[in-house]
């Protein structure tokens, strides 16, 4: 069979190289995105290998004329696949799944990060400012995180928190069973009240929408660290900016922000972007920003690509695919 990867990074060529002799494919590379523009590049391919790009019913239409039956995202978030399209023209698409440690090591390193301030102690000690104004810290040992969204990498989190003697309450539509005498799970309107830090792990569906808002906002401590590894999406960005500036939310961390994919993994140096939120969330001492890099370690970037591949194979040859969604 033949796959056709778009979005490709020069970091993941050796994969793709490795993993194609492995599975015995034959592959496309293109470091363009599928787009109407660039979908002709699929034709003799059975499987398409992309990462966050839109990927809408004129896609997709275009996709069943060429004679692709499947649709691989490199990546857990399955969003920007208009999967009512796919299952209306009969093709398949699934996600992947990659190392739990990348996002789940990254969320603690941000969770500590906040705590400590380190983005205002790095740039301070950058001009020679040695001073400890306004940079005196928290111990996490002391505090309640609250972790929305138990799924793998929320779990992760959790195990990786405990070592450190914090108290975690945790909220989940599905509470795991599994992890009840590790963690306490509660309303979610109860965690909101009594985290000093929240951490977002959950996906980005209907019921998750602007979940972070003026009206849970209102609900929790002053000074409460909001922490997002997980989708933009979570968060109402307006409202987050508000609460900062009231000073409700003490610090955030945000590896994602809403109406982030036009930017992130490009370059605008000497650019003006558009993105009004994004330079305003910038401007403040207390919110440290990362441009959606908390997948990026060897071994995840290694397990999308085997991963997509091994996913887009099983479909093609009618064997079971424990990453296709439709």
């Amino acid at each position: 069979m033949k796959i056709a990867f778009f979005s490709v990074r020069d970091d993941e060529i050796d994969f793709i190289q490795t993993f194609s002799k492995k599975y015995q494919i034959e592959v496309s590379i293109s470091r363009e995105a599928l787009t109407l523009e660039t979908v002709h590049e699929c034709q003799n391919a059975q499987a398409v290998s992309i990462m966050t790009t839109k990927t809408d019913e004129k896609i997709i239409e275009k996709l069943k004329e060429y004679g692709i039956i499947y649709i691989s995202t490199r990546t857990i978030g399955f969003d920007h696949i208009d999967l009512k399209a796919c299952e209306e023209s009969g093709i398949h698409a699934g996600n992947v799944s990659y190392s739990l440690a990348s996002v789940a090591e990254y969320t603690v390193m941000l969770i500590l990060m906040a705590l400590r301030n380190i983005k205002l102690i790095v740039e301070r000690f950058a001009s020679q400012d040695f001073s400890l104004n306004n940079i005196r810290g928290k111990e996490l040992t002391h505090l309640t995180v609250g972790v929305i969204g138990t799924g793998k990498i929320g779990q992760e989190v959790i195990r990786y928190l405990s070592g450190f003697s914090c108290h975690i309450i945790a909220y989940d539509i599905y509470p795991n069973e599994k992890i009840k005498d590790t963690v306490e799970y509660v309303s979610l309107e109860k965690l909101f009240k009594e985290s000093d830090v929240i951490t977002l792990h959950a996906p980005s569906i209907e019921k998750t929408y602007h979940m972070i808002n003026k009206d849970s906002l209102s609900t929790m401590k002053d000074g409460v660290v909001i922490i997002n590894t997980a989708r933009g999406t979570l968060i109402d960005t307006d409202d987050m900016i508000e609460a900062i500036e009231n000073k409700k939310i003490g610090y955030a961390a945000l590896d994602v922000i809403e109406n982030e994919s036009h930017l992130y993994y490009k370059e605008y140096k000497n650019e003006v972007i558009s993105h009004r939120q994004l330079a305003i969330l910038r401007s403040f001492p207390n919110v440290l920003l990362t441009p959606h890099t908390a997948f990026f370690t060897n071994q995840a970037v290694s397990d999308m690509v085997e991963y997509s591949i091994m996913s887009s194979k099983a479909t093609y040859e009618n064997k079971d695919n424990p990453w296709q969604i439709v």
